[in-house]
């Protein structure tokens, strides 16, 4: 088994990309606790603004189609710098926005960028990482989990003071990753062989790769039912939004690092997603029939499951199919971010109209869903069945 040691020895390329990473990740959670505040700032219902989650997530899905035509050409640093420098001009437009519709449309831009630094970033630490794969992707999940527990967090801390100051903090923070990435990362060698356009959707012809795909749709609408229409049911202020969303994360962060790869390793990945899917539906019903102490601990704990699936998702994109890294990430990534693209908005929709359980039903469903697909598809993802049993093997001869 690897050690925290052989995890934390890593050169300071792949630190200075993680430390981009994690601020990157607190784009996602950063506007929870503000949510309440900017529709009554800019005089908004809550399926207006439920559109920053839309409009970001889902030029982040189209543009994953891109990321690797793009770093293919340029090169893996100056495609992480582009993306840093859109995230730092759109995030401070965004503190800018006089209207919803001007800040939904400077998110997209946003998302724009984050996928082009996302996407990238997650080969940059593969490629740079001491431990192999599995090790760079556990420390590109706890960069994710790190991320989306501090965005609320400094989300409630600035907002408090002035909706818009998040935004301006973004960026501020993003302009000291790229300082970091021009200065300590090296330029990473481009591919022998070009990216095409098509090569990520080709990528999802693989059954394995389609099948994690989708099945991570269907996760990723329960995943952002939780985090985009809970803010506005828990009738708190932006601290206490972001206290409960912080616990939240410190959940996704823990269990992506440390439960997640020791399930996967005694259970095998599909076994995994499947009770991680099956806990979250339950904890989902919890919420929409509980008052609010439940749906304030039942929140938290969604991010247990969030955590394990998270980890195990990524994994088994990278490892499924025989198509490069970059390429299998950005066609998973196109497919399981529409599911982040298309729930803020559904779910605010039916809150409102259908009440305040259905959302969280629906929800849950989904899950249900996702653990049908892995279920009747599960004769296309042998190949992680390999790789848990290499796993094991070098857990026994460590």
């Amino acid at each position: 088994m690897r050690t925290g040691g052989g995890l934390l020895r890593q050169p300071v390329s792949v630190w200075a990309t993680a430390f981009a990473a994690v601020v990157a990740f607190m784009g996602i959670g950063l506007v929870d606790p503000i949510l309440p505040s900017i529709a009554q700032g800019l005089h908004a219902s809550a399926s207006e603004v439920s559109l920053l989650f839309t409009s970001y997530f889902l030029v982040t899905a189209v543009a994953m189609l891109v990321t690797g035509w793009v770093s293919s050409r340029i090169g893996g640093k100056r495609t992480l710098l582009l993306g840093l420098g859109l995230v730092v001009v759109f995030a401070a437009l965004a503190g800018t926005s006089g209207s919803v519709a001007e800040l939904v449309g400077f998110r997209a831009g946003w998302g724009l960028g984050n996928a082009l630094f996302v996407a990238t970033a997650l080969a940059v630490i593969v490629g740079a990482a001491s431990g192999g794969a599995e090790t760079a992707i556990i420390l590109y999940e706890a960069a994710l989990g790190l991320g989306i527990s501090l965005g609320p967090l400094v989300g409630a801390l600035l907002g408090d003071w002035n909706w818009r100051a998040p935004f301006f903090g973004t960026a501020t923070l993003m302009a000291a990753g790229f300082v970091l990435i021009a200065t300590l990362l090296r330029a990473v060698p481009r591919p022998a062989v070009k990216t095409r356009l098509s090569d990520p959707l080709r990528a999802l012809a693989h059954g394995g790769l389609s099948t994690t795909a989708f099945t991570a749709l269907f996760y990723n609408f329960a995943f952002f039912t939780v985090l985009a229409f809970t803010p506005f049911i828990l009738g708190m202020s932006a601290y206490g939004i972001g206290a409960v969303f912080f616990g939240w994360g410190v959940m996704v962060a823990v269990c992506s690092v440390l439960l997640a790869p020791r399930l996967q390793r005694r259970l095998g990945s599909v076994t995994v997603l499947h009770l991680a899917l099956a806990l979250l539906a339950v904890l989902q019903v919890g919420i929409a029939l509980s008052g609010h102490a439940g749906i304030v601990v039942f929140t938290i704990l969604t991010g247990v499951p969030i955590g394990i699936c998270n980890t195990v998702f990524t994994e088994a994109a990278m490892e499924v199919s025989d198509a490069p890294r970059p390429i299998a990430s950005a066609g998973y990534n196109f497919v399981r971010w529409m599911g982040g693209a298309l729930a803020p908005f559904v779910a605010t929709k039916l809150g409102e109209h259908l009440g305040t359980a259905v959302p969280y039903l629906l929800g849950a469903a989904c899950c249900a869903a996702g653990m049908a697909i892995l279920y009747a598809r599960r004769h296309h993802l042998r190949p992680l069945s390999r790789v848990d049993a290499g796993h094991t093997l070098q857990e026994a001869a460590a």
